[in-house]
C-alpha cells in the first residue's frame, strides 16, 4: 500500500455558458521534485523571455485575456498584453506536454442550473470526481492526497471528502488548500482547467485556445481528453 499521486485541482466554467469544468495536473510522489523542477525552470525561462517574474501567480482567465499585467516590461495596451498572455500560456503548456513526470485530466458538466443551484451541482461534479478516484485507488490498494486552490472558506470540498466511507477510503485527509499566489503546481492545474474550459466551449472570443487541449494536453489525460460526468 502506497501514496501513488499527488493531484492538484482547480475548477473552471460559467454560469452564463452552462458548464462547469475541473482540471488537475498529478504527480507521483517519488517524481514530485522532479515535476516541480520542471515548473520551476519554466518560471525562470518565463522571465528571460517575457519578464514574467517568478513570484508573479499566472491566473489563466486574467492573464490570457490581458486583464493582469504578469510582465515587469512596459507594455501599452490590452491587445499586447493578451498577445503575451497566451504566448506565456503556450510556453507552459508545451513544459506540461513535455514533462515525463507530469499527468493531467480534466472533468466537466453541462447545466442550466444558475444561482446557488449552479453552485450546488459544481459541488455534485466534485463529488462525482472524487468518487471516481477513490474506487480508482482502493481497486489498486494505492492511496492519494488532493491539494485545491483556496483558503477553505467553502465547505463544498471538506464535505465532499468527509462523504467517502471511512472503512473504504482511499483519498488521504481533506483537501489540502492552497494559496494560488504561493503555489506552482495550482497555478499549471488553473491553468489545465481553462484550456478545457475553452476547449469545450468554443465561441469567436476565445478561438485562439479552441485546439489547446488537443495540441498540448491530450497526449497527457489520463482520461484521454474532458470526460463528461
Amino acid at each position: 500500500m502506497t501514496i501513488s499521486r499527488m493531484l492538484y485541482v482547480d475548477d473552471s466554467g460559467a454560469v452564463d455558458h452552462g458548464l462547469i469544468v475541473y482540471g488537475w495536473i498529478e504527480v507521483a510522489p517519488d517524481r514530485w521534485r522532479h515535476g516541480l523542477r520542471t515548473i520551476l525552470e519554466l518560471r525562470k525561462q518565463l522571465y528571460r523571455d517575457h519578464h514574467v517574474p517568478p513570484a508573479v501567480e499566472l491566473h489563466a482567465t486574467k492573464f490570457v485575456n490581458g486583464r493582469t499585467r504578469i510582465s515587469t516590461s512596459s507594455g501599452a495596451d490590452t491587445a499586447e498584453w493578451k498577445t503575451l498572455g497566451r504566448a506565456v500560456a503556450v510556453q507552459c503548456l508545451e513544459t506540461l506536454a513535455a514533462c515525463p513526470d507530469i499527468r493531467v485530466g480534466a472533468v466537466w458538466r453541462g447545466t442550466a442550473a444558475t444561482g446557488r443551484a449552479y453552485y450546488e451541482e459544481r459541488g455534485q461534479v466534485y463529488q462525482t470526481l472524487i468518487e471516481g478516484w477513490n474506487a480508482e485507488h482502493r481497486a489498486a490498494d494505492s492511496y492519494a492526497f488532493v491539494s485545491m486552490d483556496g483558503n477553505g472558506d467553502d465547505p463544498t470540498y471538506f464535505n465532499a471528502h468527509r462523504s467517502l466511507p471511512l472503512d473504504t477510503r482511499h483519498l488521504i485527509e481533506d483537501p489540502m488548500m492552497h494559496d494560488s499566489r504561493r503555489s506552482q503546481w495550482v497555478q499549471m492545474a488553473d491553468l489545465v482547467a481553462y484550456t478545457a474550459f475553452t476547449h469545450l466551449n468554443r465561441h469567436s472570443g476565445n478561438e485562439f485556445g479552441w485546439t489547446w487541449y488537443e495540441d498540448y494536453l491530450l497526449g497527457k489525460d489520463v482520461n484521454g481528453g474532458p470526460k463528461r460526468v
